[in-house]
C-alpha cells in the first residue's frame, strides 16, 4: 500500500513539472536605444485616451522616464514656430515623428506568456512589442509564479525586451491538498499575497469557498479575474462575482447566467460531456439567446448593478472570432510568416489540446456564433455607453489567434461592436491601466506618467489594420499594390524600439525552426507538399 502511494506522490509530482516545466531563457535585452536623461519626441500628433480628439503637431517631453510637457508646436497648415519647441538638453535624443500618430503604450489585459503551446517567451514578447503592447497581465502564471515574478522583475529593469508584466495566479495553485473550505481559502490567499502575486484567476468553486477567497484578496488589496468555468456557473454568475469585490469578467460565461428569466441553467443538449470542448464551445454559441433580451428590465438591471460595483469586462472577442467563422481564421496571412511550428501543431485539430475543438465545425455551428457575438456585442457597447469599464484582452495562443496580431483583430471588434475609435483607444490604454491599478504611472500620455508610446506613420482612428505587423493594402494611381502600416517604434520606459525590427526577428525565428524540423504549414486533413 505505501509503495502504491509513493508511485501516486511521484506520478503527481511529474505532472506538475510538466505543467510547469520551464520555458527557454529570454536572452539579455539586445534591442532598442535608450533610456536617455532626456527624450523630445518631436512634431507627432497625439491621440489620447483622454477623450480628446487628436491633436498635433505636439512635441512630447521625457526626463528620467517621466513626461514633463506635452507642448503644441503648431498647426497642420503652418510650418512649426521653432520658438515654441522645448530645448534639448545636452545628453537627450531627439525623434523626429513629424506627421506621425503618438498613442499611449498598449495594454493587454488578457496575455497569456505561453510554454503550454510550444511558444517561448521571447517569441511572445516580442510579438507583443511589435504591436506596441507595452503592458500585459498575466493571467493563472501558466508557466508558474515564481518564473512569472522573476520576468517580472526583469522587465521592470528593462534587462529583456518584454512588455511590463502583472502576475496572477489561477486559484489554488500550488495548494497542497484541494481547497475545500472557506479557512483554507483564506489562507492559499495569504499566501499567494505573501509570495509577490498581483492577483487572481478564478474559474469557480462552490460559493462559500469564492466568497472567502474573494474577501480575503480584496481586504489584501489584490486584484482578481475571473473565467466562470460551466462546471460552477450554476451557482456563482457575474453577478456573484461582482459583488463579492472581483475586479473583472474574462470572455463572457457568467454573464447571460445573471441575466436568465425562464431557466437556471443553459440548455446543454442532452450528451453534452464537458470534457469534450466541442460540445463546450457548441453549445456555448447558443448561449446569449437564452438569456434577457436586449434593453429588457432583467438586461438593464443587471447591467446597471455590474456598473455600480465597478465591475470590468474583458471581452476576448478575437479568441472565440474563429467560431463564426472558422476559414478566416486558419488563414490569416500572418500565420504562414510568424506562427511557430509548434503553435500551428496545437491549433490544429485535436481530442486533448484546449481550444483546439474543431472535430465537426460547420455552417450551423457559424450561424449560431454569429448570432451569439451580435447579442454579446449590444451588451459589451452599452456597458461602455453607461460609463462601464471595458478593456482589450486578447487570450492568444489559442484557436489561431497569434500574439501581437490578436490585439488590433481585438480593437477592430470592438469598432464593429459600435465603439468609436476613440473609445477602442481608450478601452486598450486607460481603461486597462485603471483595471490594473496603474493609472497614475500608464495608459494615458499626461506629465508625470511614464513614457511608454506607440508610434504609426498612419492614422489608426481611419483605419486600426495599420497596427498589423502585416500593415494595410493600398492601391496606388498607378496601379501598384502596397503595405502601409505596423507600428514604426514602440517605446517602453523611455527606451526606443524599432517595431519592424523586432517582427523582423520573429520571422527569422520561425524560419529557423521550419527549416530545423522541415515543418510546413498546411490546413487540417490536407497532406504537406512533396518537393
Amino acid at each position: 500500500m505505501k509503495s502504491h502511494k509513493t508511485l501516486f506522490l511521484l506520478l503527481c509530482l511529474l505532472a506538475q513539472l510538466r505543467l510547469y516545466a520551464q520555458p527557454a531563457a529570454v536572452p539579455n535585452r539586445q534591442e532598442g536605444e535608450g533610456p536617455w536623461p532626456q527624450l523630445i519626441i518631436r512634431g507627432v500628433i497625439l491621440i489620447n485616451s483622454t477623450g480628446s480628439p487628436p491633436l498635433g503637431p505636439v512635441d512630447i517631453v521625457v526626463e528620467n522616464n517621466r513626461i514633463t510637457d506635452v507642448r503644441v508646436v503648431g498647426t497642420t497648415a503652418l510650418p512649426i514656430d521653432a520658438t515654441k519647441r522645448p530645448p534639448l538638453k545636452p545628453g537627450g535624443k531627439e525623434l523626429d515623428a513629424s506627421g506621425m500618430y503618438l498613442l499611449p503604450g498598449f495594454v493587454d489585459t488578457h496575455a497569456h506568456i505561453g510554454n503550454n503551446n510550444g511558444s517561448d517567451a521571447s517569441y511572445v514578447y516580442k510579438l507583443w512589442m511589435a504591436h506596441g503592447v507595452t503592458t500585459i497581465r498575466e493571467p493563472s502564471a501558466g508557466n508558474g509564479l515564481a518564473w512569472t515574478l522573476e520576468q517580472k522583475k526583469k522587465s521592470a529593469q528593462n534587462t529583456i525586451t518584454a512588455p511590463r508584466i502583472r502576475a496572477y495566479t489561477r486559484f489554488g495553485m500550488g495548494s497542497k491538498q484541494p481547497i475545500a473550505t472557506p479557512q483554507q481559502a483564506r489562507e492559499w490567499v495569504r499566501q499567494n499575497a505573501k509570495a509577490g502575486a498581483d492577483g487572481i484567476k478564478f474559474f469557480g468553486a462552490a460559493p462559500e469557498i469564492m466568497q472567502a477567497a474573494a474577501e480575503e484578496n480584496k481586504k489584501l488589496g489584490l486584484k482578481s479575474a475571473i473565467h466562470h468555468s460551466q462546471t460552477d456557473v450554476g451557482r456563482w454568475n457575474a453577478m456573484h462575482s461582482a459583488k463579492a469585490g472581483i475586479s473583472s469578467l474574462e470572455h463572457w460565461y457568467g454573464l447571460p447566467e445573471a441575466m436568465f428569466t425562464d431557466r437556471t441553467v443553459q440548455h446543454y443538449s442532452l450528451d453534452y460531456n464537458y470534457t469534450n470542448e466541442q460540445d463546450r464551445f457548441e453549445d456555448a454559441g447558443t448561449l446569449w439567446n437564452q438569456t434577457a433580451a436586449p434593453f429588457s428590465a432583467k438586461w438593464n438591471k443587471v447591467m446597471n448593478e455590474l456598473i455600480a460595483l465597478n465591475f470590468t469586462l474583458c471581452p476576448t472577442f478575437n479568441i472565440y472570432e474563429a467560431n463564426r467563422d472558422l476559414m478566416r481564421a486558419r488563414t490569416a496571412e500572418w500565420h504562414m510568416d510568424y506562427t511557430m511550428p509548434e503553435l500551428w501543431k496545437f491549433y490544429t485539430p485535436s481530442w486533448n489540446a484546449h481550444g483546439s475543438y474543431w472535430h465537426s465545425w460547420g455552417t450551423e455551428q457559424e450561424v449560431q456564433w454569429r448570432e451569439n457575438f451580435r447579442l454579446w456585442m449590444a451588451f459589451i457597447n452599452e456597458y461602455k455607453n453607461r460609463g462601464g469599464r471595458v478593456t482589450v484582452g486578447t487570450d492568444s495562443g489559442f484557436i489561431y489567434e497569434l500574439f501581437g496580431f490578436a490585439y488590433p483583430r481585438e480593437m477592430e471588434l470592438l469598432r464593429e461592436a459600435g465603439f468609436h475609435p476613440l473609445e477602442v483607444i481608450k478601452a486598450a490604454t486607460l481603461n486597462g491601466a485603471e483595471l490594473l491599478g496603474m493609472e497614475k504611472e500608464i495608459g494615458s500620455v499626461e506629465i508625470g506618467k511614464l513614457a511608454d508610446f506607440v508610434i504609426v506613420e498612419e492614422n489608426p482612428l481611419k483605419d486600426f489594420k495599420v497596427l498589423y505587423g502585416t500593415g494595410a493594402i493600398r492601391l496606388a494611381e498607378n496601379n501598384q499594390v502596397s503595405r502601409v502600416g505596423g507600428v514604426k517604434y514602440t517605446i517602453k520606459d523611455g527606451i526606443i524600439y524599432d517595431a519592424k525590427d523586432l517582427l523582423a526577428q520573429v520571422k527569422k525565428m520561425v524560419e529557423a525552426e521550419k527549416a530545423k524540423t522541415g515543418f510546413q504549414i498546411t490546413q487540417p486533413g490536407v497532406a504537406p507538399h512533396k518537393h
